[in-house]
């Protein structure tokens, strides 16, 4: 791939969230920070423990966003996103201003801002105490689907379901470049760290990277059965992974994609109805993927054995959406019918246990 999978300047700040959280909440509160062998197979839908707090979601929630241990993001169909402290279990802000349900949400570490897609067509950018967007990246023709934005935020990639990807600068709001491919309903994008590569996949079942510097095809990898729902990159910019749509244990697999040999590893089987939402996991030490589906059940997997060590099924709570984890070994997931659920995975004993919901 050559120049492709070159190293990007990176910027010099190191933020780990909004800065006006980083240490204390507005209330004086510290955000914890709580950094937490052998793994074996293990299912477990036993009550557990669990708190459960007021909803902060009026409707199903679509996407969340990782920020720092405590702190999340997250996007309904109540057309509103909010930045809670799951820590406190206390709302910090609520942005309100898309006509329409929201479809996905992503946290700017460098610019310390929140984007937002909406099914109205648009992408706004928000940040902390500030009840209107600070930006809106209008140029789309149909819902937008899928954002992302690249490792020190200069860029944020949108993609649509009028088969477009659009390359903006985030602090002009203006469209960069653009692609069009004929029946590429476009599902999800993610930059690559470390190239300029971006992958993306889409309603037509295939998963394609693209070449920032042009918005070009770079690659297409073979087609797949079902439509892919979801991607993540892995922080070293080396494998991809993707879930896919399918009912009655037919398709419902994620899969294992290695960008530079430009080939399939392993596929993931397990889930009986489609794949909402897949992700690398960022604990110490671990080699795992997480899963989420509609059969609303939470998998982990151990990436190189494609094992399942870890099984949480969370009861009448709908299509599970939408993943993020962090270093601690907490989990969050969101729901169509019961907000979102903190877990926490415990590796000495491959389980997934329930904290709290809201």
């Amino acid at each position: 791939m050559g120049k492709l999978f070159s190293k990007q300047k990176s910027s010099k700040h190191q933020a780990q969230g909004f800065d006006s959280l980083d240490n204390t909440s507005p209330s004086g509160n510290s955000f914890g920070n709580k950094h937490s062998s052998r793994m074996e197979r293990y299912h477990d839908s036993s009550p557990q423990s669990q708190t459960k707090h007021s909803p902060i979601h009026s409707d199903a929630v679509v996407s969340l966003s990782k920020i720092q241990p405590g702190l999340c993001v997250s996007g309904s169909k109540d057309k509103s996103v909010v930045l809670y402290d799951y820590h406190n279990h206390r709302i910090e802000d609520r942005w309100t201003g898309h006509d329409r349900e929201i479809t996905k949400v992503c946290y700017g570490m460098h610019c310390q801002g929140v984007f937002s897609a909406s099914r109205d067509q648009t992408v706004k950018l928000w940040k902390r105490g500030n009840a209107n967007p600070m930006r809106e990246y209008i140029g789309h023709t149909l819902v937008v689907m899928s954002i992302h934005t690249n490792k020190d935020n200069s860029f944020l990639c949108s993609g649509s379901r009028d088969n477009t990807l659009k390359l903006w600068d985030v602090e002009t709001g203006e469209c960069l470049r653009e692609n069009r491919i004929s029946r590429n309903l476009v599902t999800d994008v993610k930059f690559v760290p470390e190239s300029q590569l971006l992958v993306q996949t889409g309603e037509d079942k295939e998963v394609r990277l693209f070449d920032t510097r042009t918005m070009s095809v770079s690659h297409n990898f073979p087609r797949k059965q079902y439509i892919q729902m979801c991607c993540d990159v892995s922080p070293d910019g080396r494998y991809c992974l993707t879930c896919s749509n399918g009912f009655g244990g037919n398709g419902c697999e994620a899969t294992l994609w290695d960008l530079r040999a430009l080939k399939i590893l392993h596929e993931f089987h397990g889930h009986t109805e489609a794949v909402e939402a897949c992700i690398f996991l960022p604990f110490s030490g671990c080699s795992l993927v997480a899963t989420s589906s509609r059969d609303c059940s939470v998998r982990v997997w151990d990436k190189n054995s494609r094992e399942c060590i870890a099984t949480r099924t969370i009861s009448c709570s709908g299509p599970l959406t939408s993943l993020i984890a962090y270093e601690d070994n907490s989990i969050c997931v969101s729901s169509f019918n019961e907000g979102i659920h903190q877990l926490q995975f415990l590796p000495n004993q491959s389980k997934l246990v329930p904290k709290s919901q809201f």
